[in-house]
């Protein structure tokens, strides 16, 4: 007997499978991913599985291990590629989905469930998070899955539910750090406050017991990084936990720049992230606000506590970055899981259900997986129009004779620093003026338009040899033999 599987999971299935394969083709560009990418790879490398690197002599003290931790294994398993770097991230994007559906099918039933997650599936952000070298979808599991086992507990209590709840806790300590805490915290507070059944379930949880689970399985590590690394534990909890939230100019950032933003900045970035359905959603909104036969009705749902507690889930991270003026769009992930089973549960209804209605929640749940992927198979073809040094390198490798060195100027972007395997280095304009006696040739990538430049204060002429979206490659030939 052949298992048939619905439209659903073939539907599902396909879009996971774009982003799968759509990991292999597209390089490490911009900072974010070559730069995280870098850093498991020198915990392969260097085999320090306590304190992720930056450089070979500096600490990285922005972000935990975690999923420094689960790339570094996928480089020794897989060996160093793109895909061995982002398959993490697909991973633990897969682990919230499943986490999602079981605990929407469970409150909402099976249609809504399905709904749900080809919902978060397409939602934008998520798709491309979920083949990106991020710690984002890492602490989007964790907040899904403390917030399902917190659900699942008072549904079907079981120790696994409960002390699961402890679990991702530290999963969510050991991806992002305590801001994990205070997203999961966050929205319990007015929920036992408003409706008091939920306080029943909370306090029937093992806090004694699981927060001592909770606390063996994350702070060892925390230990272990201070004492290999001091002053990591106060970079870490009070510079990018509490000033990099409250100053939006932050400048004790060691391994970047601030994300000055506008506060408030944060609900633009929510319409991008859940992009197409934000805006679905905004619509729908002012539409039953406007009626009053609906703005009633709309009303009448702050009495479902199942609904309230998908809606303080999905508010509050929102709400609590809106006071930030330092953030980025990826910050909005751990909030798309309750927002999709929502929007799940708002187009429950005849006019998305119809033939009409399907088709266009057919169209919108395509949208962005075959605009991503569109978009990785034109970059491919076109590598110019990707920020990444990749193909440069590639190039320069290949023709490298023994004893020569890639060089760039003043500074070596993220993505040749990981495609050199560390090998590209910096020189700056006095350094080649006291290389002119080398006897092997130096490959010189330095910003475009700068070459004609370079070679009048070089007086000598040089040839374009590659290009890249930022760089020009060229060769400073070393001085003949017997001179």
């Amino acid at each position: 007997m052949r298992l048939r599987l619905s439209p659903w999971w073939w539907a599902l299935g396909a879009i996971l499978g774009l982003r799968l394969a759509s990991m292999a083709w597209l390089p490490l560009a911009s900072t974010s991913e070559p730069r995280y990418a870098e850093v498991a790879r020198l915990m392969a490398l260097k085999g320090d599985w306590i304190t992720p690197w930056f450089t070979p002599e500096l600490p990285f003290w922005g972000k935990p291990p975690l999923s420094f931790w689960t790339e570094a294994i996928a480089f020794k398993l897989l060996g160093v590629t793109e895909f061995a770097a982002r398959l993490p991230s697909w991973l633990a994007t897969l682990g919230g989905m499943a986490l999602l559906f079981v605990y929407a099918r469970a409150y909402f039933g099976e249609r809504i469930a399905q709904g749900a997650l080809l919902i978060y599936a397409s939602c934008a952000l998520v798709f491309m998070a979920a083949g990106a070298v991020l710690t984002d979808p890492f602490l989007a599991l964790a907040t899904t899955w403390a917030m399902v086992a917190l659900a699942m507990s008072a549904k079907a209590p079981s120790p696994a539910w409960r002390y699961g709840f402890f679990v991702a806790l530290a999963v969510g300590l050991l991806a992002k750090g305590p801001l994990m805490l205070v997203l999961v915290a966050g929205p319990m507070l007015p929920l036992f406050i408003l409706y008091p059944g939920l306080r029943a379930s909370f306090k029937q949880m093992p806090w004694f017991s699981g927060l001592a689970l909770m606390l063996l399985l994350s702070v060892p590590w925390y230990l272990l990084a201070e004492q290999k690394t001091p002053g990591f534990l106060n970079y870490f909890l009070v510079g990018e936990h509490f000033l990099r939230f409250i100053d939006s100019g932050w400048t004790g950032d060691l391994y970047g720049v601030a994300h000055r933003r506008m506060k408030g900045a944060i609900w633009g970035e929510v319409l991008v992230a859940s992009f197409p359905w934000g805006l679905v959603a905004l619509a729908m909104l002012l539409r039953r606000v406007i009626n009053p036969l609906q703005r009633a009705a709309l009303w009448q749902t702050r009495r479902d506590p199942d609904k309230a507690y998908l809606l303080a889930w999905s508010l509050f991270t929102p709400v609590f970055f809106t006071v930030s003026g330092n953030i980025l769009w990826t910050y909005v992930l751990p909030a798309l899981s309750a927002f999709s089973v929502l929007m799940a549960l708002a187009l429950d209804t005849p006019a998305f259900t119809s033939k009409s209605g399907q088709r266009l929640r057919t169209g919108l749940i395509w949208l962005m997986p075959l605009l991503v992927t569109g978009y990785t198979a034109v970059v491919t073809l076109q590598p110019l129009q990707l920020k990444t040094e990749k193909h440069l390198v590639a190039y320069a490798m290949q023709h490298m004779q023994a004893g020569e060195q890639l060089v760039y100027l003043d500074e070596v972007p993220f993505s040749a620093t990981f495609y050199s395997r560390g090998q590209a280095s910096v020189v700056t304009l006095k350094d080649l003026g006291q290389m002119s006696g080398r006897a092997t040739g130096l490959y010189l990538a330095l910003p475009k338009n700068s070459l004609d430049q370079l070679s009048g204060v070089l007086n000598q002429p040089l040839t374009p040899l590659f290009e890249s979206s930022e760089h020009v490659l060229t060769l400073i030939p070393g001085a003949p033999s017997g001179k």
